[in-house]
């Protein structure tokens, strides 16, 4: 499935790898449906209820995203899965993104994440990967250690896709890692879904 990008969208989506790595105090995720579009101003209505305006700084970029499927994945891959854990152990996926073999090893690790309340983000490599009857169990290693998750057939799988900046209108979803200063908010990167394909992250 990710043969079919370019290798140019490969090379602008590196970028949207730090929307999905370890973040600065002042970096904020806001996930939501746009309001609007006035130049290089966007506001977002936020999943928490609020109205956030973004300013895209300088020559700002687009990522979009493309439907995956937990049954692609194979040992190998470099992935990035936020989890929480389950009561008999482990970790289950919330969300899962296949990054292109060329991002392989950006944004290593593993953290809190915001996603849901004591959730964790692990990007690493697909070490082990165990078929189920409702999806699969994978072993995901990282510099210093390894995390085992559960991704069941209903867990959003996604990948990079191309977009356009004129994809950005209202009622499209979002997810963007912007910078916070005070009041004010700037982001050089925005992920939008189309397509049907919302961004899970």
């Amino acid at each position: 499935m990710i043969s079919r990008f370019s290798a140019a969208v490969f090379a602008s989506s590196a970028l949207a790898l730090s929307a999905i790595s370890a973040q600065a105090a002042s970096d904020i995720n806001v996930r939501g449906t746009i309001e609007g579009v006035n130049g290089q101003t966007m506001t977002v209505k936020t999943r928490e209820g609020s109205t956030d305006t973004i300013d895209l700084s300088g020559d700002w970029k687009i990522s979009g995203v493309a439907k995956a499927s937990v049954h692609d994945i194979k040992p190998g891959d470099f992935v990035g899965i936020a989890s929480v854990s389950k009561k008999n152990g482990g970790n289950g996926a919330l969300e899962v993104v296949v990054f292109p073999a060329s991002m392989k090893g950006v944004g290593e690790g593993d953290y809190a994440w915001d996603l849901k309340p004591k959730s964790n983000m692990t990007n690493g490599t697909v070490a082990k990967a165990v078929k189920q009857v409702n999806g699969q169990t994978v072993t995901v290693a990282y510099h210093g250690g390894s995390r085992k998750i559960t991704i069941t057939d209903k867990t959003p799988v996604v990948t990079f896709a191309p977009a356009k900046k004129s994809d950005l209108k209202p009622h499209a979803t979002v997810f963007v890692t912007a910078k916070k200063d005070g009041t004010k908010m700037s982001a050089q990167r925005v992920i939008v879904g189309h397509g049907g394909v919302t961004p899970p992250m």
